[in-house]
C-alpha cells in the first residue's frame, strides 16, 4: 500500500521522532547530551520504508520552546497525531514508525554504561506512552 503524505503530515512525524530524541538528549544531560542525541539520531536515520524517508530529514525551521516542557508539549501530541494518522493509512508503517521511535529512545538511553539515569528512563516511558495513546 502506497501512502501519501502532505507536507504537514510529515511535518508532524519528523517533529515527533527528532522531537523524542531531543526530549532524550535534554533528559540526559547528566549522561552526556551529546552522546544521547547522537545515538538516537543514528537510530532515526538507520529506519527504512516509508518511515525511512520521511525522518531522513529533519524538521527545519521548528521552534521547540526554551524548556524540556514547552518541548514536550510539541513533540507528546505530535508522536500520538502521528501514530493516529499513520494506522489510518497503513498499520504497518504506525508500527514501523513506534519500533523506529523505540529504537531511538533506546539507543539514547543507553548512550553510558549500565542501566540509563532516572530522568532518561522516565523520559523514555513519556514518550512510549504518548506513542500508543493513539
Amino acid at each position: 500500500m502506497s501512502i501519501t503524505l502532505t507536507d504537514q503530515d510529515k511535518l508532524t512525524l519528523r517533529i515527533a521522532a527528532w522531537g523524542a530524541v531531543s526530549l532524550m538528549s535534554a533528559a540526559g544531560v547528566a549522561d552526556s547530551a551529546h552522546k544521547v542525541a547522537t545515538r538516537g539520531s543514528i537510530a532515526l536515520t538507520a529506519a527504512t520504508g516509508l518511515v525511512g524517508h520521511v525522518l531522513a530529514k529533519g524538521p527545519r525551521g521548528v521552534k521547540y520552546g526554551k524548556s524540556v516542557a514547552e518541548l514536550a508539549d510539541q513533540v507528546f501530541p505530535a508522536l500520538t497525531a502521528s501514530m493516529n494518522l499513520l494506522k489510518q493509512h497503513d498499520p504497518a508503517e504506525a508500527e514501523n514508525f513506534r519500533r523506529t521511535v523505540i529504537v531511538a529512545t533506546e539507543a539514547s538511553a543507553r548512550a553510558q554504561q549500565g542501566e540509563p539515569s532516572p530522568p532518561l528512563a522516565e523520559m523514555a516511558r513519556k514518550i512510549t506512552e504518548a506513542l500508543d495513546a493513539a
